[in-house]
């Protein structure tokens, strides 16, 4: 029983996610899949396209055998906070045999060569990386040029390693080798070479177009436009997703209460948020009282240091109130639970597997958690369950703005019998 797992947004689930799942089984010849997906809102700093069920429904219905949700503490993180919270969740369960994740790259060699020095921070490496973060470069700018110094005084000086660090899947890969690394992991690491656009691409190209270009023809009311583009399964579920909540879901539906908790919030307070740094905090600040919309605030409050991704996690952190001293407590006692979002039977057995290797609690109603009167567990649910009620108000029909959700919505189950 060899067992793939698999960290995503599915943002929604496309046919590159089906490609790399497909791909994944052929390579590792496993018969069960787990994917640990984002639930409201997502890596890049914004709410979920579509809302985390309708993702699950997706995520089954094109292949995935259970679908986990990765607690929005970790999910709103930087690629290395998100990495970690996922790779620790799939580790925690004991079955996982493989993990993998898509790569610009598309092999490992290379990749595990900077995950290592990444993990183990040479002392030379450290100092070169504060030296370019004290010039006002960003953090990846500065992790870049610190590597290439770095490796130039070694075997691996004449590869190609700083352009791989231009890619975001590259990125993204290296930082869950590295949480592989330091967990000491026995999941095995595989790569899957990306096709079809970026990531980030914003023009719709083909069937294998980026989750960006899909979300920007929904939200132009154009979906049946790319509906011979999009895996049978999310097509049906993005349409019925529409069908009830009228529009989807972005940060600028947020932008009143954004701007509320600029201009109210005291600069101290501010200031605890995990990202922010060296009085970033002002410029927030600042460009809230002298701009009329959230959007305006993030695209002048974006420098070379601090690039509009982490501008905007910055603000969905301060939306959900999770600051630096919330995350490391969660941090240094994840995971406390597996909350379940979905699954087919495949998933129900490897439920029953993993609540055989596990004595980690397995929450499908939300409800239960309270049950295990465990204080740590509450610490991280919460915000989930905040999480999700801020989703739900920020859809722009107010018959939806609906509370507790989490408490009255079961996972998704799908049988044999299940059509879409």
């Amino acid at each position: 029983m060899k067992v793939l797992g698999i960290i995503s947004e599915y943002n929604p689930f496309h046919y590159g996610h089906l490609y790399h799942l497909e791909e994944s089984k052929k390579i590792t010849n496993a018969e069960y899949s787990i994917a640990v997906i984002s639930g409201s809102f997502v890596q890049r700093g914004e709410p979920s396209f579509v809302d985390k069920w309708t993702k699950t429904k997706m995520a089954i219905d094109n292949g995935i055998d259970l679908v986990l949700e990765l607690p929005v503490i970790f999910s709103v993180q930087s690629a290395e906070f998100f990495a970690y919270g996922g790779v620790k969740l799939l580790d925690s369960l004991k079955i996982v045999d493989y993990i993998s994740f898509g790569s610009e790259l598309g092999q490992l060699e290379q990749l595990k060569i900077i995950a290592n020095i990444f993990a183990k921070e040479p002392y030379y490496f450290k100092s070169m990386l504060k030296k370019y973060l004290d010039k006002g470069n960003s953090y990846s700018v500065s992790r870049s040029l610190a590597l290439e110094d770095f490796l130039k005084e070694t075997k691996y000086k004449e590869n190609n390693y700083i352009d791989i660090l231009k890619s975001p899947n590259n990125i993204l890969a290296i930082e869950y080798l590295k949480s592989l690394y330091k967990l000491n992991s026995s999941i095995k690491p595989i790569t899957i070479k990306r096709i079809g656009s970026n990531y980030n691409e914003k023009f719709f190209n083909d069937k294998y177009s980026s989750a960006t270009s899909i979300r920007n023809k929904a939200f132009k009311g154009e979906l049946d436009k790319i509906r011979d583009y999009l895996p049978k399964p999310t097509y049906y579920h993005l349409n019925n997703y529409l069908k009830e909540y009228k529009s989807f879901n972005s940060i600028e539906n947020y932008s009143q209460i954004l701007m509320y908790l600029l201009r109210t919030i005291d600069e101290r307070k501010f200031s605890k948020i995990m990202d922010i740094e060296d009085g970033l905090e002002n410029r927030f600040i600042k460009n809230s009282f002298k701009y009329n919309n959230i959007i305006q605030v993030i695209n002048n409050t974006v420098t070379k240091r601090y690039p509009k991704t982490r501008i905007q996690r910055i603000l969905i952190q301060l939306l959900i109130g999770i600051n630096g001293d919330i995350f490391i407590q969660a941090k240094n006692t994840y995971p406390q639970y597996i909350r379940v979002l979905g699954m087919n039977n495949k998933g129900m057995k490897l439920l029953n597997k993993i609540a055989k290797k596990t004595n980690i609690p397995i929450i499908n109603k939300f409800a239960d958690y309270k049950k295990l009167n465990n204080p740590k567990i509450n610490n991280i649910i919460n915000y989930d369950k905040i999480g999700t009620d801020l989703y739900f108000l920020g859809l722009n029909n107010e018959i939806n703005r609906l509370a507790n959700l989490d408490y009255y919505k079961s996972p998704y189950i799908k049988n044999s019998k299940t059509k879409n």
